[in-house]
């Protein structure tokens, strides 16, 4: 049994976490920065120790810190949520030599689908669409503009170790090949240590749909449905609902048993997500495999009433997953990321809030960590807040989602609520008609 787990992040996800551990009557120790030092949530854990200073990486980063405050406080096991260490490896192999629980999956399981490039090759093996491209990384501008030739353009470079859209090119035509794998070369190298890039044909106008997963120590993997997160801006989400109400049925069903299958192929174990593009002919390819929680996993938790956190808990102390037919999907949820930026160039807006007035109501939850006074530091990701709504289809989870935004008053400094309203009355959302470069497109112009 695990008793007292020490949660490696902050903001919402560690104040969401503490609910959880606190709820199944276990306790849980927070970590904080300097600048982290008078979060409300801090008050809410039965202990909580600084791990240094302002930035990341003398702090949320810092792996002798946080392994050292986890011993001081005798824990048991660590929490990473996402972000941060949540998919270190050497974070991981440190934990593990310790003593200490890593609430995730295997470190064998994170290295196959940590590189991009091997998780592909693993995915092909195990049955599952993937997308045309390099046969492993792409070493040379010669061999790019090789590959990019026999698999035909548009083509887009990738870093193997990338995310958030770091490392990234989409390239037209030959011409611009050399600048493109040179540009993604040196943003990967500086953003992840590692250069390696890979080439994969170019989906156009795609849908981004993610599967939920759990799966235990026993070789049991359930899925908790998708959710569509096709709205983002370069690269990043800012709006997620569950289910992907355009897909076809049989195609649903058929999304759900390839992520299933390839999850019992790599032996998963705890919450994960693949992540499909999906083409306009409801064609779908393995993307990537996420192995931690997701920003978005409360849309999943809205229509299946399953708290996903609890469940990694639990499949950590080595209990055996419920079966499939024991999830029940109903309505449809939406969540919306509130961050603390500018609503027309989504440049960051840190500061104090002056005032906060957070909406309620039936079927709207509220994760946040943020409060009037609450002073929004510089450091870390912009977001401080999620809105998740749950309505019986569709249109009544937007209609609700509306009513919740409008309801939702933040001053002090700029924040997406704005963009977000529009959004809920724009003609092409209502009608299900958008794509993975909608925001780009419509505007960031």
């Amino acid at each position: 049994m695990i008793e007292r787990i020490l949660i490696a992040n902050r903001g919402e996800i560690a104040l969401r976490a503490i609910r959880t551990i606190k709820e199944m009557g276990k306790k849980a120790i927070a970590v904080y920065s300097k600048a982290d030092k008078d979060a409300h949530y801090l008050q809410l854990a039965d202990a909580a120790i600084c791990i240094g200073g302002e930035k990341s990486n003398e702090s949320y980063l810092n792996i002798p810190a946080i392994i050292s405050a986890a011993e001081i406080a005798e824990a048991d096991a660590i929490f990473p949520g996402y972000g941060f260490l949540s998919e270190n490896q050497q974070f991981v192999e440190i934990c593990n030599l310790h003593g200490i629980k890593f609430i995730g999956p295997s470190l064998e399981v994170m290295q196959i689908m940590s590189d991009k490039s091997k998780a592909k090759e693993v995915m092909k093996k195990a049955g599952v669409p993937v997308i045309p491209g390099s046969e492993g990384a792409v070493k040379s501008v010669e061999e790019a503009r090789k590959v990019a030739k026999e698999i035909g353009y548009p083509v887009i470079l990738k870093a193997a170790s990338g995310g958030g859209g770091k490392g990234m090119r989409v390239v037209e035509n030959e011409s611009y090949i050399e600048n493109a794998f040179l540009a993604a070369e040196s943003e990967a190298i500086s953003s992840f240590g590692d250069g390696t890039i890979y080439i994969e044909k170019f989906i156009k106008n795609p849908r981004h749909i993610e599967v939920q997963l759990l799966g235990d120590s026993y070789g049991n993997v359930i899925h908790l449905g998708e959710r569509d997160c096709s709205l983002q801006r370069r690269h990043q989400k800012v709006l997620e609902e569950s289910p992907a109400t355009f897909l076809d049925e049989k195609v649903r069903k058929k999304l759900h048993q390839v992520a299933v299958k390839a999850a019992k192929a790599i032996k998963y174990e705890s919450a994960g997500t693949i992540e499909f593009l999906v083409d306009a002919d409801q064609n779908f390819y393995f993307m990537e495999m996420n192995t931690r929680l997701q920003v978005e996993h409360p849309v999943s938790e809205m229509v299946t009433g399953i708290d996903i956190v609890e469940q990694m808990i639990r499949i950590a102390e080595g209990e055996k997953l419920f079966p499939q037919r024991e999830v029940k999907l109903k309505g449809h949820a939406i969540e919306c990321r509130i961050n603390a930026e500018d609503p027309q160039k989504f440049i960051p807006s840190p500061g104090k809030i002056k005032s906060w007035i957070a909406p309620g109501g039936k079927d709207v939850r509220i994760d946040s960590h943020a409060y009037c006074n609450y002073i929004v530091p510089p450091y870390y990701d912009s977001m401080i807040a999620k809105v998740i709504v749950w309505g019986e289809d569709r249109e009544r989870a937007i209609k609700k989602m509306k009513r919740a935004l409008e309801e939702f008053e933040v001053r002090g400094i700029k924040t997406t609520i704005e963009f977000h309203k529009k959004i809920m009355e724009n003609p092409d959302f209502l009608s299900n008609n958008f794509d993975t470069k909608y925001i780009d497109e419509h505007y960031l112009k």
